[in-house]
C-alpha cells in the first residue's frame, strides 16, 4: 500500500492548488478525482466554460449593436452555435491539460476515481472498471465541491429543465429562456443567451437580484440588463415548472400572491449550489457536517477528526474558485507547519455580466447595520474618457471608508473590466489603506480605474470629474 503525506480528493480549483502548494513544501502528495479530467465543477462545467461563453456572445452582440457606430459596417452576419460550443470545449481541453501538467511538473500522484474513508488515514478508491485500490495518508484534505441545487417539487429532465451543466452545451439557442433564479449564475448565462437572440425572464424570490450584494451594484446591473432585453421578476415565487414536449410551463406567485404563468421551450434553475459528499464515507469516520450539508471545520479547516482538512465548496462560506484556492494554499502550509491566515472580508465576488459586477468587503447595508460611522464616494463611469471611448459607459464605482480614520472598508464597482479592477481594491485593503492613499496615487489617463481613484476623492467631496 502506498503511503502519503497528503491525499486530496478532488481536483478542483481548491484540490489542485492544494496539491502543488503541497508538493512545492516538500510532501508526498496525491490527488483522487472521480471524473476522467481534472479541474473540477469551475474548470469543466462552471467558471471557464460559462467564462467562453460569455465572451463569444459578447463579441456577436457587440458585432450586432455597437459596430456600425465605430463605422465597421457588417453584412451577412450570423451564428454558428456549435462553433461556438466547440470552441467552449476547446478552452476547457486546454485548461484541463495545463493542470495535467502542473501536477506532472511537481510530481504529484493523480488517482483516477472515487475516494472514499476506510477510516480515517485509509482512503478506497473505486474506479471505473470495477476494481480498487487503497492508499494511506497522513493527511486528507476534502475538496469535493458543490453541485447545483434544486427544486423539490420541480422535476428535473435535463433536456427541458435544465441546470447550468446543461445550459453550457445545448444543442440549439432557446426561443424563450425561463431563468429560474436571479443569482450569479442564472444572470451569466441569461446574458449569454440573450445576447444570442433568446428572450430571457428572469424569476427572482427576493426583491432584488444577486441578493447579498451592495443595493446600489443590485439596481444599477439590473437597469443595464433591462437595457439589454432581459425581463426581470422579482419578488416571485415560483410553484412549479412542468416539461410538456417542446415547451416549459412555469406557475410563480407574484408580490401579492397572484399566480402568473411563463411559457418557454428551456427553463434554467439555478437557485444555488450545494455542497458534494456523496460517497465520501463521512460516516465511517464521524466527521460532522452540519444543517447545510456543509462539513464542519475550525478556523484551521480541520474537521473534527485532526488530520482530515475541508476546503473550498464543502465548507462554510462563498463558494468562489479563489476562496477555494486561498484555503488549499492554507491548509498546504498549516500541514507543513507554518501560520497563514485569511481575511475572509476580502475575498473579491465578481459577476461577469457586462457590465462586469465586483464587490469586496462590507456593503453599505451591513455597515448601517452594524452601526459602523462611514462616508461614502461614488463615481459613473460616463464620466471616463476611456469609458466614452470604448462605448462603456453603463455603471458606478461606490467606495465606502471609515469616517474617523478613512479607512476603505468596502468596494463596490459596476462597469467595464470591474472584474479586473477589483483587485486593485483588495490590494489597498489588505494594507488598510485610505480614501485618501489612493487618491493621491497616480492612475494613468485614460483608463477605467481611474473612476476608482474619482470615487476615492469623492469619500472627501473632492471628485475631479463630476
Amino acid at each position: 500500500m502506498t503511503k502519503y503525506d497528503v491525499a486530496i480528493i478532488g481536483s478542483g480549483p481548491g484540490g489542485y492548488v492544494a496539491a502543488i502548494r503541497c508538493a512545492q513544501l516538500g510532501l508526498k502528495t496525491a490527488i483522487i478525482e472521480k471524473y476522467s479530467t481534472l479541474g473540477g465543477t469551475c474548470l469543466n462545467v462552471g467558471c471557464i466554460p460559462s467564462k467562453a461563453l460569455l465572451d463569444s456572445s459578447h463579441h456577436y452582440y457587440d458585432a450586432t449593436k455597437h459596430f456600425a457606430t465605430h463605422g465597421i459596417e457588417v453584412s451577412g452576419l450570423k451564428i454558428d452555435f456549435e462553433q461556438m460550443i466547440a470552441r467552449k470545449k476547446e478552452v476547457v481541453d486546454q485548461t484541463s491539460g495545463g493542470i495535467n501538467f502542473l501536477m506532472d511538473k511537481n510530481k504529484v500522484t493523480v488517482l483516477q476515481g472515487v475516494g472514499s474513508f476506510a477510516d480515517s488515514t485509509h482512503i478506497t478508491i473505486s474506479k471505473t472498471d470495477g476494481t480498487s485500490e487503497k492508499i494511506e495518508a497522513a493527511n486528507i484534505i476534502i475538496a469535493t465541491g458543490s453541485k447545483p441545487a434544486i427544486l423539490p417539487f420541480i422535476k428535473m429532465d435535463k433536456k427541458r429543465i435544465i441546470t447550468s451543466t446543461e445550459a453550457l452545451s445545448l444543442k440549439e439557442i432557446p426561443k424563450h429562456l425561463i431563468v429560474i433564479g436571479g443569482g450569479v449564475i442564472g444572470l451569466e448565462l441569461g446574458s449569454v443567451y440573450a445576447r444570442l437572440g433568446s428572450e430571457v425572464s428572469v424569476i427572482e424570490y427576493m426583491p432584488t437580484i444577486t441578493p447579498g450584494m451592495d443595493a446600489m451594484l443590485s439596481k444599477e446591473l439590473q437597469k443595464s440588463l433591462k437595457k439589454q432585453g432581459l425581463k426581470f421578476f422579482t419578488g416571485h415565487k415560483v410553484t412549479s415548472a412542468v416539461n410538456n414536449g417542446k415547451e416549459v410551463v412555469v406557475i410563480a406567485e407574484d408580490k401579492k400572491g397572484n399566480p402568473v404563468e411563463f411559457k418557454g421551450d428551456y427553463t434554467l434553475i439555478s437557485v444555488g449550489r450545494k455542497p458534494y459528499t456523496d460517497g465520501l464515507g463521512l460516516e465511517a469516520v464521524g466527521i460532522k457536517v452540519n444543517e447545510k450539508g456543509q462539513i464542519e471545520t475550525n478556523q484551521q479547516l480541520q474537521t473534527n477528526v485532526t488530520n482530515i482538512y475541508a476546503i473550498g465548496d464543502v465548507v462554510k462560506g462563498a463558494m468562489l474558485a479563489h476562496k477555494a484556492e486561498e484555503e488549499g494554499t492554507l491548509v498546504a502550509e498549516l500541514i507543513a507547519g507554518q501560520k497563514p491566515h485569511i481575511d475572509y472580508n476580502l475575498i473579491p465576488n465578481v459577476v461577469y455580466t457586462w457590465p462586469e459586477v465586483a464587490a469586496v468587503g462590507k456593503t453599505e447595508e451591513q455597515l448601517k447595520e452594524a452601526g459602523v460611522n462611514y462616508k461614502s464616494g461614488t463615481f459613473a463611469m460616463r464620466a471616463l474618457g476611456r469609458a466614452r471611448a470604448s462605448m462603456d459607459t453603463d455603471g458606478m464605482i461606490k467606495v465606502l471608508a471609515d469616517a474617523v480614520t478613512d479607512e476603505i472598508l468596502g468596494v463596490h464597482m459596476i462597469g467595464a473590466r470591474a472584474a479586473d479592477m477589483i483587485a486593485e481594491a483588495v490590494i489597498a485593503m489588505e494594507f488598510r489603506a485610505s480614501s485618501e492613499d489612493i487618491a493621491r496615487s497616480s492612475h494613468a489617463h485614460p483608463t477605467y480605474t481611474e473612476a476608482f481613484k474619482e470615487a476615492c476623492l469623492a469619500v472627501n467631496d473632492r471628485a475631479i470629474h463630476s
